[in-house]
């Protein structure tokens, strides 16, 4: 993209080929994963980090290293890896893309790359958010939206085999089948307008101790209504596109009357990586465990061709898909 916006922005354009720096390798991309923050950027909504144009988007990608940095001796010429990429303005919906060395996993045995790619954002995210933010315990309930896309799939996995009761929301009948199958013990329209008291009634009017929160201000305001003494609101993005609305009435009860101890946290997978890496890197060698060992099952895989990247955002920001969107070079 040479410029941010709509869909249409995104272009298929052939550009010179990567070379690795120290510490770095070229992985030849199988399976590019679409993540929402791949939107936003392209959106150009509140971000992080900027995004300098002209711009390859793309977090995380799983492939085939096919050249490496100096200093690099642990991923050969050949390793199926996955994991996050991008080098300044190169990212992963590309044939090849740049990664650090210390970025990429190898591929476990019986993981196929369209698998692997979205393991490490959606994945990871919903278990940090759930052990290390949230301190999930056994026996709370937890309320996951969006429990069929991306982050939700693992959500609700991660949650039940900690122990816990999932209410799950999705916008759709079919969509909220896929969270029950995943495991959900019950499952509402957080669409609906009386969806806060539809919660409230299946936790007998106590509330929910842990709830993700992801499409924006107004729906977090709607979430501190479903909260039990002690709860813990996980912000993780905003889908509307807007930062803007937040209600201060709303947020009196939480912090002075009667403020029942609960917590509202903001959180971004980015800064796990720069201020907790350890911490992060043992999430997600637990992650790919239950990956591997088959206790999570990775969310279903839709795949697009690479030239229609712009499709896969028009799907994602229409709401319309579940599962894992991936692009396929």
């Amino acid at each position: 993209m040479t410029q941010q916006g709509g869909p249409d922005v995104l272009q298929l354009v052939d550009v010179p080929d990567p070379v690795p720096g120290q510490g770095q390798v070229v992985v030849r991309v199988q399976a590019a994963a679409v993540n929402f923050s791949d939107v936003m950027r392209r959106r150009g909504d509140v971000y992080p980090v900027p995004t300098p144009v002209p711009f390859v988007p793309g977090a995380e990608v799983a492939g085939t290293v096919v050249a490496v940095g100096g200093g690099v001796d642990n991923l050969p010429i050949g390793t199926p890896v996955f994991g996050t990429v991008g080098n300044d303005a190169s990212g992963g919906y590309a044939e090849l893309a740049v990664a650090w060395s210390g970025s990429l996993i190898p591929i476990p045995p019986g993981l196929s790359p369209d698998s692997a790619a979205g393991i490490v954002v959606s994945g990871l995210a919903a278990a940090i958010m759930l052990d290390e933010v949230a301190h999930l315990r056994p026996g709370e309930t937890v309320f996951v939206p969006a429990a069929a896309g991306g982050v939700g799939s693992y959500a609700v996995q991660i949650a039940k085999l900690k122990g816990a009761t999932v209410i799950a929301g999705a916008a759709t009948a079919a969509k909220r089948e896929i969270a029950l199958r995943l495991g959900a013990d019950h499952a509402v329209d957080y669409t609906a307008p009386n969806w806060t008291d539809q919660v409230l009634e299946l936790t007998g009017g106590r509330g929910v101790d842990v709830a993700l929160e992801m499409t924006g201000p107004a729906r977090v305001m709607e979430t501190l209504t479903i909260l039990a003494p002690f709860a813990r609101v996980v912000v993780y993005g905003s889908v509307s596109g807007t930062v803007e609305g937040l209600d201060p009435a709303a947020l009196k009860p939480l912090l002075y009357d009667p403020a029942p101890s609960q917590a509202l946290i903001g959180f971004n997978l980015g800064i796990w990586f720069e201020h907790r890496l350890a911490d992060a890197g043992a999430a997600l060698q637990r992650l790919v465990g239950w990956v591997a060992s088959g206790a999570i099952s990775v969310p279903e895989i839709h795949t697009l061709p690479l030239a229609e990247a712009a499709e896969a955002h028009r799907r994602l920001e229409k709401g319309v898909t579940s599962g894992k969107l991936v692009l396929k070079p």
